[in-house]
């Protein structure tokens, strides 16, 4: 049995496109795996610890080999408790909408929290960085006003880009990319785009 672990960043709900599409992945995914486990984690109800002074002061002593003092051994372990969490388990869903051209600041405060030395990437004055998530398949939706796949309009593509580095940077090679995009152009368009979406959404669940 695997546990699928679904990571959704949108507040809009009912009205979300990417919640929508990762709806249906997830119908899919649960029709033709009926015995691994389904964990979501909704990040506007999800209580992240803040990464405040003890917390970095904690990161750095972890980079330095160095121990803590109890202020920083409390706070190091909140983060090691959410990221144990993240690593527990075996496929990866997000559900994310694009904000400023960019991610939602629920899910930057939760890619903080689990982006951390000796979790999630090791790294080695020799060899750089390395990724410790390895050998464990991702899919990620993505809605957006706007298009952006032409040479006038990707470079204000931060909301892609970004999850692709910090994917890959903490060890996922098989990134699976769901785009609903443009949502802001005419219904009968939209509609045929999120349609267009959950067909691709439902035939990657299948085989997930």
């Amino acid at each position: 049995m695997s546990k699928l672990l679904y990571i959704e960043s949108s507040p809009r709900k009912d009205r979300s496109k990417s919640i929508r599409v990762a709806h249906a992945f997830l119908d899919a995914y649960k029709s033709t795996h009926p015995e691994d486990e389904v964990v979501m984690i909704d990040l506007w109800e999800k209580q992240l610890p803040e990464f405040d002074g003890y917390t970095i002061a904690a990161k750095y002593q972890v980079m330095h080999g160095q121990g803590f003092d109890a202020n920083q051994q409390s706070a190091w372990q909140a983060v090691v408790d959410v990221c144990s969490e993240f690593t527990s388990a075996d496929k990866f869903l997000f559900s994310l909408p694009m904000w400023n051209f960019g991610i939602p600041y629920k899910l930057k405060h939760y890619i903080d929290i689990i982006a951390q030395p000796g979790q999630t990437f090791s790294f080695d004055p020799a060899k750089g960085y390395s990724g410790l998530v390895t050998g464990k398949p991702a899919a990620v939706v993505y809605a957006r006003g706007g298009a952006y796949n032409s040479d006038a309009t990707k470079g204000y593509d931060f909301q892609k880009g970004y999850m692709d580095l910090l994917l890959g940077f903490i060890g996922f090679t098989n990134i699976q990319s769901i785009l609903v995009e443009p949502t802001l152009a005419a219904p009968i368009d939209v509609a045929k785009t999120e349609e267009a979406a959950i067909a691709l959404a439902t035939n990657i669940a299948k085989s997930f």
